[in-house]
């Protein structure tokens, strides 16, 4: 199974919400950072943009209840993907 990783936080799906091309969002909501698929991560700066403000704003998830237990922002954000940084 291939694993999709958020372009703003790195946070991991089973499904790229970018769709199997890579190119059509569905627009649903990283769990994580809160970033609309194909809205605020569309371009690499507009990712890095989005990820600036999540992390000033103290980098929340946007569905808490959904937050792992002892989560820690600096072992996902390696997973942004490459171009994405």
């Amino acid at each position: 199974m291939e694993v999709w990783y958020c372009r703003v936080c790195g946070l991991d799906y089973d499904e790229s919400p970018w769709g199997p091309d890579g190119h059509t969002p569905d627009f649903s909501t990283c769990a994580c950072c809160g970033v609309e698929f194909g809205y605020q991560d569309y371009t690499p700066d507009s990712a890095r943009a989005y990820r600036a403000q999540w992390l000033a704003a103290g980098a929340a998830w946007f569905y808490p209840n959904m937050k792992p237990h002892n989560w820690q922002p600096g072992a996902q954000l390696p997973q942004v993907p490459a171009g994405y940084h």
